[in-house]
């Protein structure tokens, strides 16, 4: 959804999944036999599904060539950064440190394991900070789809409750993303509805 409202298309936007349920409805199946999340149907074009796949179409039929560039090394460029994004950031933050802190019960986290993800998480976000070091965006000067799939880690990465190295250029990267209107509407949302609910010990009284 950021990547839509980054470029400016129109869209209708069904939610399904966890609350809305739906998934495993016929219509659904239809879209995507996997019953995963999210689908981009395109006009009379085949549904597609796969959040990478998806990205870059929709650079490719709608971004323009700072975006998306033309050029095949250039491409390339952006393409080793979103890339690295997903399978180095967006993978190894969302299951080991999201989901333990925000959908796990409290009772239930392994705190060691926790502190050991968020660890990994940020020795590679140094990578990213040596490069924001040089560059305004992820891969070079111009906003492209490699910052679609690493920025919109940062925002839960930063609103989470945990201790987070310095990194001094990737905060002042994700500074800069929250500036973006499409980022402020699709990205920085709340998630409260995906934490579980606590079960609190009775406390024993006793009778008059």
């Amino acid at each position: 959804m950021w990547c839509v409202g980054e470029l400016d298309l129109d869209y209708q936007r069904h939610d399904l999944g966890h609350r809305f349920g739906g998934l495993d409805s016929a219509g659904f199946k239809a879209l995507n036999p996997n019953r995963t999340i999210p689908v981009l149907q395109d006009g009379d074009n085949a549904p597609l599904w796969e959040t990478g796949a998806i990205l870059r179409y929709l650079a490719a039929q709608y971004g323009d060539r700072a975006f998306w560039p033309s050029d095949a090394v250039q491409r390339a460029e952006v393409d080793k950064w979103a890339e690295w994004a997903k399978l180095n950031i967006a993978m190894a933050f969302t299951v080991p440190v999201f989901w333990q802190l925000v959908r796990t019960p409290s009772t239930q986290r392994d705190e060691t394991s926790i502190r050991q993800a968020v660890a990994e998480v940020e020795d590679k976000l140094t990578l990213a900070d040596a490069q924001l070091g040089q560059t305004a965006y992820l891969s070079g000067n111009d906003f492209t789809l490699a910052d679609i799939q690493f920025g919109h880690v940062l925002y839960r990465y930063y609103d989470i409750d945990i201790e987070r190295a310095p990194l001094p250029n990737v905060r002042r990267y994700y500074e800069s993303l929250t500036d973006r209107p499409a980022f402020q509407r699709h990205v920085m949302i709340g998630y409260e509805e995906l934490r579980p609910t606590e079960t609190c010990p009775q406390t024993p009284t006793s009778g008059p």
